[in-house]
């Protein structure tokens, strides 16, 4: 989650673990978020859309940033709520009707219709939201999509320390892990003081991390985290590689999350006090 959540490049989470004993490839930094990073985010994604059904959706904001890959541009549309989280993530080659039908149907399904939709002044919103009857909805005006704007400075953050990219696969499905666990742990810092924060941020840490003590103690499946089991689900991944020898891990990778799998064993036991 390191990489995901920080703007540092592969290189500078390898020097960062180095310095902590852990000595890794950025090979191996690189493996990990690309095999655990959407499992993680699909968990998030899970409880909070769960959550968030359950309750009237009043305003969302929608926008669309450029995005280069290989001297192209694509367009990365996003959708944010009334409380600054990012609901949908969407990449397109192009920034017209059928695009922002796509887009809208997609969060639409998911978390259903909201009262208010706060969109810039592209042409293509009006007509989508006509096809889909909620043109009544529409609020087009300056700066009140600001929180969608705003929303973009992470991405545009995480985005200059990489790279770039090399294809819409990989910005969609970094884009999308980006904004869950950007969701996860933004803990609005300005509205608290410090020791709120850094309580509410190392909590939010442990439970990505580790997870929360287990009810029983008959296994994994009991451990309760924010992240839905996150921890529990990554473990169990991971030692069945360490069991078959013939499965997707080989050299260096297999003995790196090999020793990730026993210091998470040493984890839980001094959680679980046994």
């Amino acid at each position: 989650m390191m990489y995901v959540k920080h703007p540092l490049s592969l290189r500078n989470v390898e020097d960062l673990l180095s310095e902590r004993g852990i000595d890794i490839s950025h090979e191996t930094v690189r493996f990990w978020w690309n095999r655990f990073g959407p499992l993680f985010a699909a968990e998030m994604r899970k409880k909070r859309v769960a959550h968030m059904r359950g309750y009237p959706q009043w305003r969302w904001r929608l926008d669309e940033a450029f995005v280069k890959i290989n001297g192209k541009l694509c367009y990365l549309w996003r959708a944010v709520d009334h409380e600054g989280e990012v609901l949908e993530t969407v990449v397109s080659a192009k920034r017209d009707k059928a695009a922002a039908l796509k887009f809208l149907k997609r969060i639409m399904k998911k978390y259903g219709r909201p009262e208010t939709i706060a969109t810039d002044g592209l042409c293509c919103y009006p007509a989508a939201m006509k096809e889909l009857g909620v043109s009544g909805r529409q609020e087009a005006g300056r700066r009140l999509n600001n929180r969608a704007e705003n929303s973009h400075r992470p991405f545009r953050r995480r985005e200059r320390a990489m790279p770039r990219f090399r294809s819409m696969k990989t910005l969609q499905k970094f884009s999308s892990i980006h904004a869950q666990v950007h969701n996860h742990f933004n803990q609005e810092r300005h509205l608290v003081n410090r020791d709120v924060y850094r309580r509410s941020a190392a909590g939010a840490d442990r439970h990505a991390d580790v997870g929360a003590k287990p009810r029983h103690r008959r296994g994994f499946s009991h451990y309760r985290s924010r992240a839905d089991g996150c921890a529990a689900a990554t473990y169990r991944t991971i030692a069945s590689a360490r069991l078959q020898p013939s499965g997707w891990l080989q050299g260096p990778a297999r003995a790196c999350a090999c020793a990730r799998a026993r210091k998470f064993r040493r984890r839980r036991a001094r959680a679980g006090g046994h």
